[in-house]
Formats: structure tokens, sequence, C-alpha cells
């Protein structure tokens, strides 16, 4: 059976490119086609035809740009199943649950929502001799680098912002999750005018140019500290704006007051979604002593109903880690948390056969310093710290360099707001984690990136402001 080729979508034409490389099905190990490797050139051109454009898409009124919008959310629910498939075989997320249709079902309201907001004139200032109006106006051409763990969910929260502001934009998907990012794309296309929307695909030399490309005014990343880190440096040559979304280990706090068997379903989610390969995923779970013996065992019970499998597979809930890289770090914090002689209540070892197999695994009578809390382990691996003091509880919380969110779990609402106003985190959840909102801002402090997506200030993040100042008395 002929392997299928991909192609990257410039100025509206399907483009191909001289070097390729394979995409994988992480459950399986098959090839699923070949992904062209971008040239340097090709990037160029891409922002070229992105620039071009920019000034005609910015012009169309605010209307007519919701209406575009609301087209490609028909484009994404007209294709649902197709591009559910294709995030399924490519990621490793299963169809089922919190899966790969969910994952389409939140690009489509991740699209209606930008399209249903407004950005209207603001007056910063008035009185009898004066008027000073702020105006949101576009950037120009965005840069959008996704990753491999929500591939088209979190390239639609790049996306739809910028195009519903009136910028263009060159997206650069993860090389681990290329072809579905790249079909959607392409489907987008269908709707959109030339070059308002363009792909260019390849290894992070790839990201590397397009970050640091002339004509480039915005860059968006979700990814690695390490990487933002080097998006930061590119965007030097370049003056872009940055937005970026970077690693989690968000931590967990459980009081003493909780219900175990109501709280572990709200735990074992924000812990295990995607097979924990979320950056706002629980990393880290504080339990007091008075109720760690009853929660570990309910999120136990969870771990052994779970079907784990190949996510096209009916029932299958749980997938594989995306990719070998990731897989064998976290065997290695694993190897490490045995040597620390950690408790494993469950997992703890690669399984056997075809793909990236990981079961789900609790790790108990863990000390905080061990690397499998203090290291981002982005898997099905979840180290629970008992406690007896909350404030030491909290100060292990906040003890890292990241902070994008955190939870709190209490039956004591007024407690549990005063322990999430001690949490150092750009989002604290109160009897839920990971909980995101297309209406509600979302970003981190710390080493966990800046800047904000979601709502009228995602939608402020992707223009600049403008100030109209009139003199009354001339006017």
């Amino acid at each position: 059976m002929s392997v299928i080729i991909y192609t990257n979508t410039c100025n509206g034409q399907a483009i191909t490119s001289a070097a390729t490389f394979e995409s994988y099905n992480p459950a399986t190990g098959e090839v699923l086609g070949l992904v062209p490797s971008s040239t340097q050139e090709q990037v160029q051109a891409a922002v070229a035809a992105a620039k071009a454009v920019q000034p005609a898409w910015a012009a169309l009124s605010d209307e007519e740009r919701k209406g575009y919008l609301m087209q490609m959310a028909k484009v994404l629910e007209d294709n649902l199943d197709y591009l559910a498939k294709l995030v399924t075989q490519e990621q490793g997320k299963p169809l089922a649950g919190p899966g790969s249709v969910f994952e389409i079902q939140g690009c489509i309201g991740w699209t209606q929502v930008p399209a249903s907001l407004e950005l209207p004139v603001e007056i910063a200032f008035e009185d009898d001799t004066r008027r000073d109006e702020i105006h949101r106006t576009p950037i120009g051409v965005v840069a959008a680098i996704a990753p491999w763990n929500w591939p088209l969910l979190i390239a639609t929260w790049q996306i739809m912002p910028s195009l519903r502001t009136g910028n263009t934009v060159v997206i650069k998907p993860s090389e681990y999750t290329s072809i579905c990012t790249l079909e959607m794309v392409r489907l987008l296309n269908t709707v959109l005018p030339a070059g308002v929307l363009n792909s260019v695909s390849g290894s992070g030399e790839v990201g590397g140019w397009l970050s640091s490309a002339l004509g480039v005014d915005k860059i968006m990343f979700t990814g690695s500290s390490s990487t933002g880190a080097k998006i930061i440096q590119a965007s030097a040559k370049n003056y872009a704006r940055v937005t970026l979304e970077l690693g989690g280990n968000d931590a967990a706090i459980v009081l003493p007051d909780v219900d175990p068997a109501k709280i572990a379903q709200g735990l074992f989610w924000g812990s295990f979604i995607n097979m924990g390969q979320t950056c706002a995923c629980i990393k880290r779970l504080y339990v007091h002593e008075a109720v760690h013996d009853a929660v570990v065992e309910e999120l136990n019970k969870l771990a052994a109903a779970m079907p784990m499998g190949n996510g096209l597979e009916e029932g299958v809930v749980l997938g594989p880690v995306q990719n070998r890289m990731q897989f064998n770090k976290i065997v290695d914090l694993v190897e490490d948390a045995k040597q620390q002689a950690a408790n494993f209540v469950c997992g703890g070892a690669a399984m056997q056969g075809a793909g990236n197999f990981f079961p789900i695994t609790l790790v108990t009578q863990i000390d905080n310093a061990a690397r499998l809390v203090q290291e981002e382990q982005f898997g099905p691996v979840l180290p629970i710290v008992k406690f007896s003091n909350l404030d030491e509880a909290i100060q292990m919380a906040n003890a890292v360099e990241v902070g994008l969110g955190a939870s709190v779990w209490s039956s004591n609402p007024e407690q549990a707001r005063e322990v999430a106003n001690r949490m150092q985190a750009g989002t604290v959840w109160i009897n839920q984690h990971g909980t995101i909102h297309p209406m509600v801002p979302f970003g981190g402090i710390k080493q966990s990136g800046f800047g904000v997506e979601f709502g009228v200030d995602g939608l402020k993040a992707v223009t600049q402001p403008k100030i109209i100042s009139i003199n009354k008395a001339l006017a």
C-alpha cells in the first residue's frame, strides 16, 4: 500500500518539499504518512504570502471576519469524524471520553466564541477639552507554533483569535503530529481567502526560521520552557511580540474535610486527561494525612477501571504516550522514584507489545524533593505527597519555577479560597482542575510563560492599542 504524502498550504496552494519525514501512530508504530520538511525559502514564502494579504484582511469589517470564523466552525463540524480519527491515529488519544472527538468539539467552540466577542472602542479619558480613545488594531502576521499534545485544539487557540482581529497566520505544527494539523489548515482554506492561513512543517529548525523571520509581528507558542527561551531569543531579530504558554507541573492540595469518593473523578481526570500530557494537568498531588489513604484508594479503583489501548477500538478511554522521547523521560523519572524507595500503588512498568503504552501509575511514600515531584513528567504518573501541616503543603506547592495552574479541594469554600489566594499560579481552580473555558483568560506566571489566551483578554493579546486623541475645541 502506498504511503500518503501530505502537503503544506501557502497562499491557498498545496505545497510539497523535496525532503519529507514519517509520522507514526503511537499506538501501533505504523507509518501514517509522509510530511514535508519545509525549507527556509518556503518559510519565507509563507510569511510573505501572509504579509501581502494582511492589509486586505484587516480592512474587512468585524462582521465579515466573524462570518469567516463561523464558516470555519462549520468546516470543522462537517469534518469532525475525519479530523478526530486523524488525531487518534497520530496523537494517540482515544476517540471516546475526553479524547479526539472532544478535542474537535473544543475546536468548534473556540472558533465560535471569538466570533461572538466584541472589541469596542474604549474611552481612556474625556473631559470638556479632550477625548482619548483606545482602538484595537491588528498586529500583522502571527507565527503560531503548535504542540503535539492537543495538536488541533491549541492550533485553534492560536489561529482563530488572530484571524478574528485582522491578523494573518503562518502555523508550524509539531513534527510529531503534523498530519492532522496540516489537514485542518487545508480544510479551513476552502472557505478563506488565499494567504490568510498558511502552514509550514518540519523540525524545530523550521520553528526557529519562522520565529525569527522578518515580517513576523507576533509569535504564539505552546510547549516547553526550554523552547520558550529560544523563541524569546529568536524574537529579538524581528521585534515580534510574544505569547508563551509553557510547562506547568501543576500542584493540587487536598484538605482533610473532603469526601474522597466525591472528588476522585475530578482528581483522576484532572491528572490523567490525555494521559497526563496536558500542561494544566495535576502533576503533584498533596493530600492531608487524614484522607490520604482513602483518596489513594479511590484513585486506584478508577485507574483499574479505565480501559487502555488503541484509541480507535470501542470502549478505550486511555491511549499511549505520544512519542518515544516523552515515553523515555517518563520511564527515567519512574526508575529514579524506584531508586528512592517510593511506593508504587499501581503501574510503574511499561506495557509489553507495540506502541508507547505506559499504565496509569500512582506513587506514594515519595519525598517532595524527588525528581518525579520536582520535574514535570507530562505523562500518566502521579506522585502523591502526604502532608500534615497546610502551610508546609502550600510552601511545597509553590517551591517550583513554574506556575501555570493549581487547585484546592475542600468542602469549605472560604478556606479553599484562602488557600487559592496563597498558591502561585496563573489559574487556581477550587474543586476542579484544568477546566478551561473559551471566555476565561488563561496564562501562566514565572517560567510558565507570559501573556494570556481566551476571551476578550485573549483577543486583546493579538492586537495593539492605537490611541486617537481629540481636541474638542477644534473638533
